[in-house]
């Protein structure tokens, strides 16, 4: 779609009804435009699909004496009443994990590692089941319900295939060649505790279990409490591939009170949520001495070199920024653009962000959904309202949609924001983006790593090298050229997670699994043993040594 196409398609399908709402800039039929993705005859609702048959065959293992509910984001309305769990609830299903724990890890790892590659098939065949509740729980456009079926598919895929690589016993040299005989082995930690968010349902739930599982242990999974059905729905199609019940317990509650009596009883924590909570998340596990492993915020930024495709930069500029409503902890919220190419990438980049379909449906064809609450969107608004009212400038979006749904916010673009205003450095985690320009490459390194966070960047360039090098300068964890977040994300052999205030450790590739493993070393001292022999008094037995090591350096021996 050209720009003007995308122009026209916005003005066609919304025209200037002021009852479309107006932005932060007050100006009606400038902003406010975002047309409405038409739902398609038939389509199913949530009564259709959150069914009293559904909630109760996944809730039935959950953990919990109490009662809460969830709601969909799409109309605020009720989706389900689920179980609640207390304090309690949450040590038997650690205790029924860790019994379940013992048989589990001595399944081969072969066997284990089947039951992943089975889920794959079972996702993949049953997607349209998931899809409607990831989009239901969170108010996601279906295509970026899509993103996490690829992702745990590819995942399960990963460590279905590789796992028995990562774990087997790996032979090293010992302290004495040939008399030292060295083998790692990897054993279980024994039961994973995992607090996953409400942003991502599926793939931050059981994609991080996943590895987990297949290193032999048992996982307590606390998910948030609005998402929580497509984390069940993902733990009944385990159990169907073949992972044993007991050895996947799942509990619901209130952040405050559930989450802190997971970290108080697991092996392992993995957490994935705001850099604050990760900080209390590692402080308790801290005081326990059990490990941890923190995907935490970011502050994201995007640099357009001169030399970048425009056109490609501006469409690529929309999936980074827009991709499930801004709520992305990869998402691009800093725009960096040469002052050469700004005020074009700028123009071509805001006609794609107002062209934009909005819509509720369970069907392909909306570009945007939701926001997932009233806090998320109170915080857009706060932070777009404050840095008008300070001087930026909006050049998309900046409305609230409720003629759509009750949290739907168009995707927004500022111009001109600056410091102390709040979205400059706050994590906004909604659809809001700030474009600012700089002149020269090293200026544009340091206005990207100027950030205490350090999760995700994406640098745009016709010149493939001299991204790879402006990439290598930028202090995050990933970094993706010619792209705003997927390619690195989606390249599972390799491990992602944040720098800085992003987080400790890492998710895919064998840092992804590894995590999850003791690392034991069994060293089997052979003829002779570390200590004066033969005859050798200590003098002449350091001089041996001595002797020998010079030799070993020789030799290139590692």
């Amino acid at each position: 779609m050209t720009d003007s196409q995308a122009a026209e398609q916005a003005t066609e399908m919304t025209g200037t009804d002021e009852t479309a709402g107006t932005g932060a800039s007050g100006v009606p039929g400038v902003i406010g435009t975002n047309p409405l993705a038409p739902a398609p005859v038939g389509a199913r609702t949530a009564a259709d699909v959150v069914t009293p048959e559904l909630v109760a065959q996944l809730t039935k293992g959950v953990a919990g004496s109490g009662r809460t509910a969830n709601h969909t984001p799409f109309t605020g309305e009720k989706l389900a009443d689920l179980p609640e769990s207390t304090p309690e609830d949450v040590e038997k299903a650690f205790e029924r994990a860790r019994a379940a724990q013992v048989a589990w890890g001595a399944t081969p790892v072969r066997q284990r590692a089947a039951v992943l590659l089975r889920f794959h098939d079972l996702v993949l065949a049953r997607q349209a089941e998931v899809l409607d509740l990831i989009q239901l729980e969170t108010g996601k456009a279906r295509l970026h319900a899509h993103e996490e079926v690829q992702a745990v598919v590819v995942a399960a895929r990963h460590y279905g295939r590789k796992a028995p690589a990562y774990l087997r016993p790996k032979r090293h040299t010992g302290a004495v060649p040939t008399l030292t005989k060295v083998t790692e082995l990897r054993h279980p930690r024994g039961v994973v505790g995992q607090i996953a968010p409400w942003n991502y349902p599926l793939e931050l739930s059981v994609g991080d279990a996943l590895p987990a599982f297949v290193a032999g242990n048992a996982v307590v999974m606390k998910p948030d409490t609005e998402t929580c059905l497509t984390a069940l729905w993902a733990r009944d199609l385990l159990i169907e591939a073949g992972l044993p019940a007991e050895v996947f317990q799942v509990v619901l509650g209130d952040g405050p009170v559930v989450g802190p009596e997971v970290v108080k009883h697991a092996d392992y924590v993995s957490f994935t949520g705001s850099t604050r909570t990760g900080r209390e998340v590692a402080q308790g596990a801290a005081a326990r001495l059990v490990g941890v492993s923190l995907e935490l915020g970011g502050k994201n930024a995007m640099v357009v070199l001169e030399d970048a495709d425009i056109d490609k930069a501006a469409a690529g500029a929309v999936r980074a920024c827009f991709s499930s409503a801004g709520q992305l902890c990869i998402s691009i919220e800093r725009l960096y653009v040469h002052e050469s190419i700004a005020d074009a990438f700028a123009e071509r980049f805001a006609a794609r962000s107002r062209a934009m379909r909005l819509g509720t449906s369970l069907a392909y064809g909306a570009d945007m959904g939701s926001l997932v609450g009233e806090r998320q969107l109170e915080t857009v608004a706060r932070h777009v309202e404050e840095a008008v009212a300070k001087g930026a400038t909006v050049l998309a979006g900046g409305v609230a949609r409720p003629d759509i749904g009750p949290y739907f916010y168009e995707p927004t673009i500022l111009d001109g924001v600056e410091a102390p205003m709040a979205v400059c450095a706050e994590e906004t985690f909604g659809p809001v983006v700030s474009l600012y320009r700089f002149t020269t490459e090293d200026e544009v390194v340091e206005l990207a790593n100027a950030t205490p966070y350090g999760l995700n960047s994406s640098v745009w360039t016709k010149d493939g090298r001299r991204g790879r090098a402006v990439a290598a300068r930028l202090r995050t964890g990933t970094v993706n050229v010619n792209e705003g977040y997927a390619p690195a994300y989606g390249s599972v052999q390799s491990p992602m997670g944040g720098m800085k205030d992003s987080g400790l450790g890492r998710r895919h590739g064998s840092e992804g699994i590894l995590k999850y493993t003791e690392a034991q070393t069994v060293a089997h001292q052979r003829l002779l043993p570390m200590a004066p022999s033969l005859g050798m008094d200590d003098e002449k037995y350091a001089a041996f040594m001595s002797r020998s090591l010079k030799v070993m350096k020789a030799f290139r021996l590692r």
